[in-house]
């Protein structure tokens, strides 16, 4: 491991924080970063002893904000805060996106305005770089006073409560650390509160909601050139000029990434001279309609970006005689545009659905079904019916929750974002998408194949060839569920993009627009 990140200090991007959870590279606190976290936390000290009252310092938290705490008692306040707090419910969140939480959370703390110990956040990057990863229940969070739920099961561990993961088992947290040979935390004034105040729930969501919406983004433009290649359909759509007179960035990319993909194709140029004046809007449209879920994208990107560079933490300390009670926690900036990913990703399955369909019809000399013999044989008949069933579960799951509000905390939160639960919805559209373009690639792959001998583009045949290695030629009825199962490994395991990218690398052909990326 070569590459460091300072905690603290450095720009914190979406591709460096993933990196992190994965162990590509390592998060430290360098002298400047311990400097401020040791700064803030004298300022802590300070406040205890002026008696002045900093809520959550000194006084209760919540409608409790004007019950004061004597001084003796300002740090069992803080692990009663992580005990009162812990009450998620659900199956555990996924251990990469609890990790997420550990690695955003260092970062916004150890930049000095939240009175943390440093031995506080050494321990929390020991968790991180020894892939000891807290049991954090999926529900619970409203997203506003910070993901206070979500965060408490997360810090837990700290004082030798809660559970850990570790190589894939469950344990105690406290059976864990006496295996290492570390004693639980006697937590300072502040830090309880200033670990489960913060969007860091929702923010880990968004960190991996960029990476697997770009991703099936990615597949949506490539399966569906296969589409387009198996239809005979035309690219003059996907002409720059068109672009460039309505030129959202997006659209733009996609536009680009199409023809770039299909130019030259021995399929496309035998129906140059054809008499279809114009494709059905799922293949003609792809521009328009994957480039706004691609506008989508690169919004939520940007606003993502700018949460992990940012102090999320209530109070705000600047020093002991200047302190901020203000609403930085309110999960409002991440939940709109994780609810308009949402609608954006389902789209992505809705124009795809529609291909499946198109494929389906027995039209531009295509065998109905895609099967030489339907009637004996049901062929591709019932795929569809599957992403027909995923398309319309994605539908119901575009209800922005951030629309909604339930006061909470007697009145005290009495608007709260609900981003918590937009960012696991995104997450549960994109795992129906992976199924509904397993699916595409299962028609267009077998659309292609009566296409032949013409073959399409270097990049595009070796996608196909890469299907066959795993799916062969449908001539008669099969389980399809097999093929479905295969084809959606290749696109968990990545090696359907990979394919397409060593392809495109190798014959000297440009897929990418670096605004789009992810470092």
């Amino acid at each position: 491991m070569t590459n460091i990140f300072n905690y603290g200090t450095d720009h914190l991007t979406i591709g460096i924080c993933l990196d992190i959870a994965a162990g590509k590279t390592k998060g430290i606190i360098n002298k400047e970063a311990a400097d401020m976290v040791q700064s803030s936390w004298r300022e802590v000290e300070k406040i205890v002893h002026s008696h002045h009252p900093v809520y959550g310092i000194n006084t209760g938290f919540g409608p409790l904000c004007d019950t004061r705490i004597s001084e003796e008692d300002t740090s069992l306040l803080q692990s009663n805060i992580l005990k009162s707090h812990s009450v998620g419910v659900g199956k555990p969140i996924p251990q990469e996106i609890a990790k997420l939480m550990m690695i955003t959370k260092v970062h916004a703390l150890a930049q000095g305005y939240s009175g943390i110990a440093l031995t506080t956040l050494e321990r929390i990057i020991w968790h991180i770089d020894n892939d000891i990863v807290p049991v954090v229940p999926e529900k619970g969070s409203v997203g506003a006073s910070g993901d206070l739920a979500p965060l408490s099961h997360l810090f837990l561990p700290l004082i030798g409560l809660g559970e850990v993961f570790e190589n894939g088992e469950r344990f105690p947290a406290g059976e864990l650390l006496n295996k290492h040979g570390l004693q639980p935390l006697l937590l300072g004034p502040k830090e309880g509160l200033a670990l489960i105040n913060g969007t860091q729930f929702i923010l880990a969501f968004a960190v991996k909601a960029v990476q697997r919406l770009d991703d099936a983004l990615n597949r949506a433009d490539l399966i569906g050139a296969m589409s387009l290649e198996g239809l005979m359909g035309s690219i003059r759509p996907f002409d720059e000029r068109l672009h460039n007179i309505r030129p959202f960035k997006g659209t733009r990319m996609v536009a680009h990434r199409l023809f770039t993909l299909l130019d030259g194709s021995e399929i496309n140029s035998s129906h140059i001279n054809c008499d279809r004046v114009q494709d059905p809007y799922s293949l003609r449209c792809m521009p328009q309609v994957h480039g706004a879920s691609r506008n989508a994208w690169l919004h939520l990107k940007e606003l993502t970006e700018i949460e992990l560079n940012s102090v999320t933490d209530n109070p705000v300390i600047f020093n002991a005689d200047d302190t901020i009670s203000g609403g930085n926690f309110h999960g409002q900036p991440l939940a709109l545009p994780l609810d308009y990913a949402t609608t954006a990703a389902a789209e992505i399955g809705n124009i795809a659905d529609r291909r499946c369909y198109l494929m389906s019809e027995g039209r531009y000399g295509l065998p109905k079904l895609l099967t030489h013999d339907a009637g004996l044989n049901s062929g591709l008949m019932i795929p569809q019916y599957t992403t027909a069933a995923l398309v319309t579960e994605n539908k119901t799951l575009c209800f922005p929750a951030s629309a909604d509000s339930v006061p909470t905390s007697l009145g005290q939160e009495d608007h709260v974002s609900m981003g918590s639960i937009s960012g696991r919805k995104l997450h549960q559209v994109i795992d129906n998408i992976e199924y509904i373009q397993a699916i595409e690639l299962l028609y267009a792959a077998q659309a292609m194949d009566f296409r032949r001998p013409l073959k399409s583009t270097p990049v595009i045949e070796v996608c196909h060839q890469l299907v066959r290695q795993h799916v062969d030629f449908i001539q008669d009825d099969r389980v399809f569920a097999l093929d479905i199962n295969s084809l959606h490994k290749l696109i968990m395991d990545g090696s359907l993009l990979k394919t397409a990218g060593e392809a495109a690398i190798a014959h000297q052909i440009d897929l990418s627009h670096d605004e789009f990326g992810i470092y």
